[in-house]
């Protein structure tokens, strides 16, 4: 199954948000999304997942508009772990779980003996069978983000997507975690913070930067001294393995794009 953006822009507050960012990630392909914090990670997620509509583009799941299609359509072939999904309800860990099956339940199709099965190995998959008895309020936030994954895992998508699903996470669940998710026979759309865990984990890379895509390709064609440097203001070293992959080495002493650009912006409104 495909899924693709055809230049979508989205607005928000009287500002763009994304630009005519277009991409597309294929049947069983890892797509990583990258970029600092405000570079419009997460609002072209939510584009992707239908959740909001964009401002003009379109998104296309299948060659089809998924606009075009029903909500329930949908969640049985597409499913997004946001970054923060809370309840008030007084649920169990299980019963977040369980939640993934709705979108295949109905007055013709009740609870059966298979939904048990996809919820046991989905809890199993997050290593949070132990804990399926315990209320949401009572699990620590690392513990929340784990029953996301197995929610969504439940609900048994073809396309998978993750707006940094490894926050809250200690490194060993945070490695644990995208290596099961890549595992999977899925296609995976991850927006992710660490860019070793991009180079690791994803066959390519969409890289963001003030709303607009300005890179998308392999890890190490992507991730280049002078692009890290550019879009998240920090200087690095990169070695490169002999299987294709790539390691980066952060050094200390650079300035945040956000603030180094901060300046420059004034002057050039005052220039005009």
């Amino acid at each position: 199954m495909r899924l693709a953006a055809s230049r979508v822009s989205w607005s928000a507050g009287g500002g763009d948000i994304l630009k005519d960012v277009s991409l597309s990630v294929e049947a069983g392909e890892f797509l990583g999304i990258i970029g600092p914090n405000g570079s419009g990670k997460t609002s072209l997620m939510s584009l992707l997942s239908g959740i909001r509509k964009p401002r003009s583009g379109e998104v296309l799941l299948d060659g089809v508009p998924i606009g075009a299609l029903g909500r329930r359509t949908v969640a049985q072939r597409l499913a997004l772990v946001e970054q923060q999904a809370e309840t008030g309800e007084r649920i169990t860990a299980r019963q977040a779980v369980e939640l993934g099956r709705t979108p295949y339940l109905g007055p013709l199709s009740p609870w059966s003996p298979d939904d048990d099965r996809i919820v046991d190995a989905a809890l199993d998959n997050v290593d949070m069978a132990d804990l399926a008895g315990r209320i949401w309020h009572t699990l620590s936030g690392g513990e929340r983000q784990r029953l996301h994954i197995a929610r969504a895992l439940a609900q048994q998508p073809r396309i998978l997507l993750l707006d940094e699903p490894t926050n809250h996470l200690d490194i060993g669940h945070q490695i644990g975690l995208l290596d099961l998710v890549r595992r999977q026979d899925l296609t995976v759309v991850a927006a992710l913070h660490d860019l070793n865990h991009a180079a690791m984990f994803c066959d390519r890379i969409a890289v963001m930067q003030a709303g607009r895509l300005v890179a998308l390709g392999r890890p190490r064609d992507v991730l280049t001294v002078e692009r890290i440097r550019d879009v998240f203001g920090v200087d690095v070293a990169i070695e490169h393995e002999p299987d294709g992959g790539c390691h980066i080495r952060f050094r200390p002493g650079r300035t945040p794009p956000e603030r180094r650009t901060a300046p420059a912006v004034a002057l050039a409104t005052t220039g005009t």
